[in-house]
């Protein structure tokens, strides 16, 4: 059989792969690629100073003159890249900012824009309209008779409306509705000076700071307070201590020594206090006093306190709870605050919630709070006041009724269980693990660190900024955390009391703040309307219980501990706005003090989570600051960039003097300080 060409084909290529002139040509062939490789990948210098690779034709290496390589050409740069308009959406820190506007705008959103987000704007744009910012007018100055003015006590549209005129409910908190608030600056008396710097001003303030002569009038026979020339001065009486309240504080110590004022009894509450000498003379005994009274006939009773440079804030107890949290007092004092002890239904009451009477002297009576659920559950079955319900939240204090019935204790004695000062300041307190927030395992980690957090800063505040040396005696710290601020000024002997505030929105550490031994309250910087309360709580009880924390006394003394009592029982919040009650919008509440009453302001990182909510608009914050500042008093604001520019445009249009500062991590980091001083005129 004859082969097939494709065997044939095989055969032959094998054979010329034998043959002698096919092995030569192959040799050759490898040999110049060689060569050319080794000329095209090696340098011309055989000892180069450092390696480098380069490509060259052969034709190229045959034409150098030289072993050394010539220098390359210098080339010219490129030209500049075009850069277009910048839009504002990025700061020069890299941040997105809040302002900016892209492309062309229309007037009318940009009216809409300033309407929602401040409403005072004037507009300053960039050429071709393409850039926008809002800007703040300077506010005007309110009428004179503004001068005393506390929103949500002084409110007399609504107090008429609802008809409250000889009740105590008309000294409970009426806020005006939106659009009726503050928008303007709160003026000063004429003739108003710096305050007389602590402690002086305990014992003596200016007449031109708080013109109001009246109480003098109706209390200068009982030793409260005189005036003599240009200035008022408290000679330390009250009236049911004429002699004095060291004395008077001499004797209590000498009828219950074990009260131990300063080590087991540090936080006061002093419920009707008049000028505050009680808390005035308690300060001698590293004891701090939280006095209270309500704006009524003797209106600058607390006005007084505040300008003396002591813990005070216009409250009454009506039928609202106090805005302190459930155990938060080692002491309270009652003295003539419109109960009358002497009567034998008080004394009956005093037994059936389960008071002890400790001692009793002349005119002071001194009972002890229980310190268990024992007594009370060996009541009789029926025994009146009831014991509240065992779900109730005894922490929740904003817009909450007061309820008839007593409070339970925590099975756990959480709350009872603190230690002496000064040893509680940094002593994670038990109702750290009952608070409700995010943290489970790490809470003890999270209150030393915030601690060590604000050491490290207001060490360099007192160093830096020389603290010590500028008077700050009534301090506000408006989202105060764990009271880690507060602490840190005690600790650097900054000679102040801070009023640490908890926002409503935030977790409620107010528990923690008082059983750390110092004072605070709850508040809100805005409020919801009625509507979203409903959509946002509806089936809640509001049956809850508090402090109508009273010590019993004849004719008007008594220091104790807790009563709660209770007004309404099962009634759903939706049942709480009348038929027919027009429903309020949100809005923005003030704080219950009276115009320039702190030295110090500080708002850390309050404007961001404000801005994050949108419900309230910054410069009402910053309006209801500006009315408790004291002039020639100061704030600090430690936020991020993404709002100074605005709260700086706020406070230039309020006339303050501000400086914004690097934080200690740098000029790029995202957060900076705002220092402003509000100047005297």
């Amino acid at each position: 059989m004859k082969p097939s060409a494709t065997t044939f084909s095989s055969t032959a290529t094998l054979d010329v792969g034998k043959t002698p002139n096919f092995v030569k040509v192959t040799v050759i062939t490898i040999f110049s690629f060689s060569v050319i490789t080794l000329l095209y990948f090696f340098p011309s210098s055989p000892f180069p100073s450092s390696i480098s690779f380069s490509i060259t034709t052969p034709q190229q290496i045959k034409n150098k003159a030289s072993l050394v390589s010539p220098r390359p050409k210098k080339t010219l740069p490129p030209p500049p890249l075009t850069v277009g308009d910048r839009t504002g959406i990025v700061d020069d820190n890299g941040a997105m900012t809040e302002d900016f506007v892209i492309g062309e705008f229309e007037p009318s959103a940009m009216d809409e824009f300033r309407n929602l987000t401040g409403g005072r704007g004037e507009t300053s744009t960039k050429e071709g309209g393409k850039l926008t910012r809002v800007k703040y007018e300077r506010f005007r100055v309110c009428e004179e008779s503004t001068r005393d003015y506390i929103p949500c006590l002084d409110n007399v549209e609504e107090i008429k409306r609802l008809n409250l005129s000889g009740s105590l409910v008309m000294y409970e908190r009426h806020c005006p509705e939106e659009g009726k608030g503050l928008d303007c600056l709160v003026p000063m008396p004429k003739g108003y000076k710096r305050s007389i710097p602590w402690p002086r001003s305990r014992d003596e303030v200016w007449f031109s700071n708080v013109p109001h002569a009246r109480l003098v009038e109706d209390k200068g026979g009982q030793n409260w307070i005189a005036l003599k020339k240009d200035k008022f001065v408290f000679p330390g009486g009250g009236t049911q201590f004429i002699h004095g309240a060291d004395q008077y504080l001499n004797q209590i110590s000498e009828m219950v020594p074990e009260i131990a004022f300063g080590q087991r009894a540090r936080i006061a509450l002093d419920i009707g206090c008049g000028v505050a000498s009680f808390g005035a003379f308690l300060l001698q005994r590293n004891v701090t006093t939280l006095s209270i009274a309500p704006k009524d006939v003797h209106e600058n009773q607390i006005q007084f306190a505040l300008e003396r440079g002591l813990p005070a804030m216009a409250a009454v107890l009506s039928t609202k709870r106090l805005l302190y949290p459930s155990q938060a007092f080692d002491l309270i004092h009652c003295s003539r605050c419109r109960i009358d002890w002497t009567r034998n239904e008080m004394q009956d009451l005093t037994r059936r919630i389960c008071w002890e009477l400790v001692k009793k002297e002349g005119y002071i009576a001194i009972w002890r709070k229980t310190l268990n659920n024992s007594c009370y559950l060996s009541r009789d079955s029926g025994a009146q006041p009831p014991l509240c319900d065992s779900n109730d939240d005894l922490d929740s204090v904003w817009y909450v009724s007061l309820s008839p019935c007593i409070t339970r204790l925590p099975e756990n004695g959480y709350g009872a269980n603190v230690t002496t000062w000064p040893e509680r300041l940094h002593y994670p307190p038990d109702r750290l693990q009952s608070i409700r927030m995010d943290a489970t395992y790490s809470r003890k980690e999270l209150f030393k660190a915030e601690s060590n957090y604000w050491n490290e800063i207001i060490e360099s505040y007192v160093r830096a900024f020389h603290w010590k040396q500028m008077d700050f005696r009534n301090v506000m710290d408006m989202r105060a955390g764990f009271g880690g601020f507060a602490a840190a000024l005690h600790d650097l002997e900054v000679d102040c009391w801070v009023m640490n505030v908890v926002p409503v929105s935030e977790f409620n550490t107010l528990p923690v703040i008082y059983d750390r031994g110092l004072i605070g309250v709850m508040h809100d910087w805005y409020t919801l309307s009625h509507e979203a309360f409903r959509v946002f709580a509806l089936g809640i009880i509001l049956a809850a219980s508090f402090i109508a924390v009273i010590a019993p006394v004849p004719e008007g003394i008594a220091l104790a501990s807790a009563l709660s009592l209770k007004s309404e029982t099962d009634r759903s919040l939706s049942q709480k706005v009348e038929p027919g009650e027009e429903l309020m919008l949100e809005r923005c509440e003030t704080f219950d003090t009276y115009p320039r009453t702190y030295d110090l302001l500080h708002a850390a990182s309050l404007f961001s989570a404000e801005q994050r909510r949108h419900k309230c608009k910054i410069s009402s914050i910053m309006l209801e600051m500006d009315r408790m500042l004291r002039p020639g008093g100061t704030v600090y604001i430690r936020d991020s960039i993404s709002v100074m520019s605005e709260l700086q445009e706020i406070a230039t249009a309020m006339r303050w003097m501000c400086v914004l500062r690097d934080t200690g991590e740098g000029p790029h980091a995202s957060w900076k300080i705002l220092t402003c001083d509000k100047r005297i005129p």
